[in-house]
Parts: C-alpha cells; structure tokens; sequence
C-alpha cells in the first residue's frame, strides 16, 4: 500500500517561502500515468488544490496560485516537494501531498497533512 508523509517547518514568516517534502513509499514516483499532488485546507475552508507533478515531470498549477507555486521531485529520493512564496497568514493551512494513480480519475492515497502557520 502506498504511504505519503508530508515533511517540513510548521511556521513560517510572511513573506518568506513555505517548503514542504512528501516522502512516497511502496510507489515509484515516476510510476506511468501518475499524478502527484499538493492540496491544502485551510481553517475553516474547503480543500483547495495547488498544484502537481507527472510521473514524467510536468507540472501543473492552479491559476490562482500559479505565480507563487513551483513544485518538483527527486527521483533518486522518491520525493516530491512544494515551494510556496511571498506567504501571508492566508497561507495558514493544514497542506496534503496525494496520489492520482491514473491522472485523470481522481486521487486514492493521501498523506497525515503537516500543519503550516504563518506568523512573524
């Protein structure tokens, strides 16, 4: 069974950059088809995708986040990671990496979620 641990600072300043790594176990992340994923949840909000990364390296962001989000991987580690800038308290959230094993029908495996505030 696969497992997704998220990993990095639980605070972080504004305007500084959020950088977080999902660890992937039992799958490879270059496995054919899939997608890798960052989704967050705010306090009190609905879950909001940001952003993912194909087995063969594309990337994908969402529109609204697009000009702050750059996500990337390391093959040789099994890891992906999320580079988040120019943060604000709105960035405070409870952040998910998650596998979409085929890229189109939906995501099956998701990480524990590691809590991010930002505050000075």
């Amino acid at each position: 069974q696969v497992q997704l641990q998220e990993s990095g600072p639980g605070l972080v300043k504004p305007s500084q950059t959020l950088s977080l790594t999902c660890t992937v176990s039992n799958d490879s992340i270059t496995s054919k088809y899939t997608v890798w994923n960052w989704i967050r949840q705010p306090p009190g909000k609905g879950l909001e995708w940001m952003g993912g990364i194909s087995y063969s390296g594309s990337t994908y962001y969402s529109p609204s986040l697009q000009s702050r989000t750059s996500i990337s991987r390391d093959a040789s580690k099994n890891q992906f990671a999320l580079q988040l800038s120019s943060v604000t308290p709105e960035d405070t959230a409870m952040y998910y990496c998650t596998r979409d094993p085929t890229g189109v029908n939906g995501m099956d495996s998701w990480g524990q979620g590691t809590q991010v505030t930002v505050s000075s």
